[in-house]
Formats: C-alpha cells, structure tokens, sequence
C-alpha cells in the first residue's frame, strides 16, 4: 500500500514557494475573518498564520465577537474588498448560525476569494473553467497527481454533497475524465457503490465510517474527516482494516490537512499575480 504523505508533499511544495517569495519585493496579503471562538476554527487560523509566516506572506487576523450580524459582517468584508493592499479574503468556517453564510460567501470579491467559495467561482469550476478552486479538492488533486495516480477512466466515488468539498471534488474528478457517483444521506445501497469503486474520497466527518469490509482491493481511499474524540483525531477511515485492502491511503492526520493549506497559500500567490499583473 502507498501511504500518501501530505505533509511531506506539502513542506516539499511550500519551500520552493518560499524560495520564490524570498527576492519578491512586493508580498501577497491573506486577511483572515474568524467570527466567535469555535475552539477548532482557533487552531485552523492559527495554522494558516503560522504557514503564511513561514513562506514570506503577508497575514492578518481579523477577530470579531460571536454576536457579530450579518451586516456588520458584509461590511468588514466590503471593506477588505476595496482595500488594494489586500490580495485575499477567508472567511473561516462555520459562521455562528445566526450569520447567512451563504450571503456573506457571495459577499467575497471573486478575484480574492481564495477559498472559491463565491458562486461565481463555483460556477467556473462546474463549466470547466476554474478560477479559484476550493483549497482541499484542489489539495488532493495535486497530492494524487505528486503520486502519479492518473484517475482518467476510474470509477470515483465521493461521499458527502458539501459545497466546500464534495461538489467541487466531483467536478474536478470529473474534469480529470474519472466517472464519478455522488453519495449522501439518501443515497440506496451505499456499499454497493463503495466496493465497485477504484478510487474514495470519503468528506462526511463521521469517525470510522468507512471499513474494509466496504471497498475492494486496490482502491485509492482519500480520508477528509476530522472528527475529534476525547482529544484524539479520527478520520472517516477505519485505518487499520482500510490499510489491508487500499492500494493508496490517505492518513489522519498528515493527509489531506497540509495539503489544505498547501492549496490556500497557492491560492493567495495567484490572486496576488492576477491583480497585480507580476507572477510571484
């Protein structure tokens, strides 16, 4: 079985990033927005800073209370929006549920929405022509291909329909030429699917969901879950009946998870090579 290092891959790809970054007199800037104190979405910008600082980007936090309107929200990001020394807006999610998530996502000005969230974006990416593709699928694209697993012509299943991972991994899959079978909650026969498939992406955060009892040998399993359980990280990936059986495997954590942030700062170099007319 062939354990697919994200971190490695990702450390390996964000040292030539910072190489590059190091005689660029002019540096990308991410602004991150975090509404409330959601203890994971703490750790997540956190993570995201640290790795700006690392790669020579230009980072800042935006912290606002959990009592925040949609409103006051829109118009800090108007704000970001109009602010030419800015090249990159992520809203972090969850917003508190009393926030339109959906109106501040299309709030985000399309050329600096590196999480591709804004409909327009996700529009692109569906007509075949992306702009900013949403950071874990793009993440995993590249991982599969860092691998040299060529999913033109497999049968691909991705488990979960979310805008953020499930739809835009489906086209991209597709856009490679993999035939592609969406499963969620209401999907017949689940299992079925599963062990016909030679490549999983599994996105629905639940722990241990998928066994190896449920694919056949061979298959390509990519692990998106994080769930976390008395303090400990797990995967939807039951990883030791998986690993018998998988061909490729994804872990949890130092899978997908770099390869997230991977994606963000790749993201943030090409907005700020497209508003600022220089590559970097």
């Amino acid at each position: 079985m062939i354990m697919l290092d994200g971190k490695r891959v990702s450390a390996e790809r964000l040292q030539i990033i910072k190489n590059r970054l190091h005689d660029v007199e002019y540096k990308p800037h991410l602004v991150t927005v975090l509404v409330g104190s959601d203890p994971g979405s703490q750790i997540y910008v956190k993570m995201k800073h640290t790795t700006c600082e690392e790669v020579g980007i230009r980072s800042t936090r935006i912290d606002l209370p959990e009592s925040t309107t949609t409103s006051s929200l829109l118009s800090v990001i108007n704000d970001l929006n109009q602010d030419p020394q800015v090249n990159g807006i992520l809203v972090q999610l969850p917003l508190p549920q009393h926030i339109e998530t959906s109106v501040i996502l299309s709030s985000v000005e399309p050329k600096k929405d590196i999480d591709g969230f804004n409909p327009l974006n996700q529009g692109l990416l569906i007509s075949g022509n992306p702009g900013f593709i949403p950071c874990t699928p793009k993440g995993i694209m590249t991982l599969l291909k860092t691998y040299n697993i060529n999913v033109s012509g497999l049968d691909a299943v991705v488990i979960g329909r979310s805008t953020d991972v499930g739809r835009p991994m489906s086209a991209l899959l597709l856009l490679s030429d993999a035939t592609v079978t969406i499963c969620h909650s209401k999907t017949r026969n689940i299992e079925q699917k599963l062990m016909n498939a030679d490549l999983i992406v599994s996105a629905v955060g639940k722990a241990d969901f998928l066994k190896g009892s449920m694919i056949k040998e061979g298959t390509v399993v990519i692990d998106v879950g994080i769930t976390r359980i008395e303090g400990k990280v797990h995967g939807d990936v039951e990883f030791d009946s998986v690993s018998k059986k998988a061909g490729a495997l994804t872990p949890v954590p130092g899978g997908v998870g770099p390869m997230t942030i991977l994606s963000l700062i790749e993201n943030t170099l090409l907005a700020s090579g497209l508003q600022s007319c220089i590559p970097v």
